[in-house]
């Protein structure tokens, strides 16, 4: 069984601290606690799980405090977590079966990362990022916000899962950080460009997210996945900014790097729904549902795009083509993904009331991974 030593940055975890550290019990032979600045319980309780506390001097650089955690490890293998992160119990038992039958000659395990769910407790937001790595190799982070593990040589995909909660308010911490870079003339290389974007949308300053994704995108030099999401949150921009067109021309973007994602297939649809183009809509509602899943991918994926949200709108666009009876039936398999959603409720009574006898309603085993005909 390989060693493993646990690596965390923290600062005024109290809160979500106990349940991390809870989850890791037995899991991890060594942990590395680097606080970077806490005034409440946090390094306590740390120290009641039998954590090493390290301090570090915060300095807007989150590569610099995972790398001087890293550096703390004494174990063959390193695990990363954040505070907010931990795992369900199925996943602690997949972790230790991991242990005791590793791969000799893996330097690096991805595994997923669930990041939001619907009203059932589905993941509908993940992605796979590298947790696990051989000490010996050295690998860095890289960037002071929105960090990533550089590695290489070989790796395994591990069907473990980390669930992240966020227990905190989210801040403008990050984007304070870029503007300071900003404000230092710092040379922004194409990540931080789309990830500065991505900082300066969520903040609602769109003109300004615009001009970074264009930036990111023309320069040449982004990964697929990002180039793809770039295009998308560009548009969402524009539409912001009262620009239509150019919304839709950076749609339509993200078909240079990749063929249609579910993504790029319901927001064109919700753009051509917007322009009363039903039919037009029907057909890329309709794609969303056909098109393989990217389960191999390291990206973003969100399930919602492949699964209820096109079923839903597709009731809504064949209801509005007169077509009752097909909107029955997509609001019905959009319902075997969210049964308490409410707007799909308030549908079932509408279409119950105005079919009468020719209502349908679906049943798990009736649908069997099917598409209304």
């Amino acid at each position: 069984m390989i060693e493993i030593s646990l690596c965390m940055i923290v600062r005024n975890e109290e809160q979500s601290l106990p349940r991390c550290l809870s989850s890791v019990r037995g899991l991890a032979d060594e942990i590395i606690i680097v606080d970077t600045g806490s005034d409440d319980q946090t390094k306590e309780i740390a120290r009641s799980f039998g954590a090493v506390i390290r301090d570090f001097t915060w300095i807007d650089d989150f590569s610099a405090a995972r790398n001087f955690a890293f550096s703390q490890a004494t174990k063959e293998y390193i695990f990363w977590l954040d505070a907010d992160d931990y795992l369900k119990e199925e996943d602690q038992l997949l972790f230790r079966r991991l242990k005791e039958s590793f791969p000799d000659h893996v330097d690096s395990v991805n595994m997923q990362y669930n990041l939001a769910f619907d009203g059932e407790g589905k993941v509908v937001t993940s992605l796979r990022r590298n947790r696990l790595v051989r000490r010996s190799c050295g690998f860095k982070w890289i960037g002071p916000v929105h960090e990533y593990l550089e590695v290489y040589g070989p790796s395994y995909s591990s069907e473990v899962c980390i669930t992240h909660e966020k227990d905190k308010a989210y801040t403008d911490r990050n984007l304070r950080i870029y503007r300071k870079r900003a404000a230092e003339r710092e040379n922004f290389s194409p990540r931080d460009q789309y990830y500065y974007a991505n900082e300066l949308r969520d903040h609602g300053i769109h003109a300004e997210a615009s001009r970074y994704y264009e930036q990111f995108l023309d320069g040449g030099q982004g990964w697929i996945e990002d180039n793809i999401q770039a295009c998308l949150r560009l548009a969402e921009c524009r539409e912001r900014l009262g620009d239509t067109g150019a919304a839709f021309t950076a749609m339509t973007r993200s078909l240079q790097y990749d063929a249609p994602r579910a993504e790029f297939c319901c927001r064109l649809g919700a753009w051509h729904v917007e322009k009363g183009q039903l039919q037009q809509a029907v057909y890329w509602y309709e794609l969303a549902l056909m098109l393989p899943r990217q389960n191999a991918s390291m990206g973003v994926k969100n399930e919602a795009y492949a699964t209820w949200l096109p079923n839903l709108q597709l009731a809504l666009c064949y209801d509005r083509l007169g077509q009752h009876e097909r909107a029955n039936l997509f609001n019905e398999a959009a319902l075997l993904h969210l049964p308490s959603h409410p707007s799909m409720l308030y549908n079932r009574n509408y279409f119950r009331n105005l079919l009468g006898d020719k209502y349908v309603s679906l049943q798990p085993k009736e649908l069997a991974g099917e598409q209304p005909e």
